[in-house]
């Protein structure tokens, strides 16, 4: 048991368990900034785009009834299949997901921008020297053509 406890707390004091709770903390205030940017301003825009509709009020009251809002049909106990809501849900969503995509896209480039350099492989060599004369010859060469030594393996 208190080898148990023990990784626990190597694992609790880590590193990744203190990133991923930053990182779900500051998820949960990205969600409300981006529920207030689509609520708030995109919404209304969108709403005037195509007719002053609001897409929260609409929904279609399961029990017949007619009702001028989802709240008055929330009220009347009414059940609602709320498709107006739904529709917000994925514009949130998809305004989210660019987000974070262009988030990711920038650390990405700067991350690449901030790596070490890779030097190339050395190319591989087509000259040696010959071991009499001291000038350069091909590779591949069996005899120097300058002082016509014969050369070894």
């Amino acid at each position: 048991m208190k080898k148990l406890l023990a990784e626990f707390k190597e694992f609790a004091i880590q590193g990744n368990m203190i990133d991923m709770a930053v990182g779900i903390i500051i998820g949960g205030a990205f969600k409300d900034l981006v529920n207030s940017l689509v609520s708030d301003l995109i919404m209304p825009l969108v709403g005037v785009v195509v007719g002053n509709m609001d897409f929260s009020n609409l929904f279609i009251a399961l029990d017949g009834g007619s009702y001028a809002t989802l709240a008055a049909a929330q009220e009347a106990g009414a059940a609602t299949f709320n498709y107006g809501l739904f529709i917000t849900e994925v514009i949130n969503f998809l305004i989210m997901a660019f987000v974070i995509f262009m988030v990711v896209r920038e650390l990405n480039a700067v991350r690449k921008a901030l790596a070490p350099k890779e030097e190339p492989a050395p190319a591989e060599p087509t000259e040696k020297e010959c071991p009499y004369c001291k000038t350069k010859i091909d590779i591949h060469a069996t005899r120097c053509p300058h002082c016509t030594s014969q050369l070894p393996e």
